[in-house]
């Protein structure tokens, strides 16, 4: 009995110490990429990895980090505009449109998503594919890291150049040479709504040949980066109401 409640102590103490290592890393991990720019992410290795194992010759990487200075700033207003408008209050969730997800898959077959732009930057940068409980805890953890340590601008950078717009496609710059033979400083806004209306699922729609759908998503991306107000609105993102950089 003695050896047995000796052998769970130690078994306690050795997974506190892993919980507290892994805090700890974490924390430090998130912290430098504040100021040092992530040259890949997990997405993008679990996809490189997958080509390679498939034998997918048609996969070509592409990825080339430009800082957000050298962006349009058309792009950023347009995928804030897509895909998470109340990115520059939120601290990392949306409340409002997880509640009305979770209505809409209670009678839908179709899973509906409600996602916000740190929370993609999480998964992307460091979690693997698929769904689960303990993935989406990770996910709440890193984005809760990312939102406390990162300014907004940080962390649209780091999204603008870790996104996949197309397959194998990675970054605004790389995107823009692709699809458009310019770099990303030159983004039209009708360039940047397409990248954007892509965003939720490149690897079904795509920029070179867009469907009516994605015409029709880029049209309301449009009209929603003029809602908005223009870039204006995320020229001071940091400084908005409540958020205390």
């Amino acid at each position: 009995m003695a050896r047995s409640k000796t052998f769970v102590g130690r078994l306690w103490r050795a997974l506190a110490s892993l919980v507290l290592l892994f805090a700890g890393l974490s924390v430090l991990s998130v912290a430098l990429l504040r100021w040092i720019d992530p040259p890949y992410s997990a997405f993008m290795a679990e996809r490189r990895i997958e080509a390679w194992v498939t034998h997918d010759r048609n996969y070509m990487f592409r990825h080339t980090w430009v800082d957000l200075a050298r962006i349009s700033p058309n792009l950023p207003l347009a995928v804030v505009a897509s895909e998470d408008q109340k990115f520059p209050e939120h601290w990392g969730f949306d409340v409002e449109a997880i509640e009305k997800a979770y209505q809409l898959n209670q009678h839908s077959h179709r899973v509906h998503g409600a996602s916000t732009i740190s929370q993609q930057v999480a998964k992307n940068l460091y979690l693997w594919s698929g769904r689960s409980y303990f993935r989406k805890g990770l996910e709440a953890y890193f984005t809760l890291l990312i939102e406390g340590l990162w300014p907004k601008r940080r962390i649209l950078e780091i999204y603008l150049n870790i996104a996949e717009f197309g397959d194998g496609t990675y970054g605004a710059e790389a995107a823009s040479e692709r699809f458009f033979h310019r770099p990303a400083s030159r983004l039209s806004r009708s360039d940047a709504a397409i990248l954007a209306a892509v965003l939720p699922s490149p690897e079904r729609y795509s920029v070179a040949a867009p469907s009516r759908y994605i015409l029709q998503r880029r049209d309301w991306i449009l009209g929603q980066m003029q809602a908005l107000g223009g870039s204006e609105m995320l020229s001071d993102i940091d400084a908005y109401p409540d958020r205390r950089r």
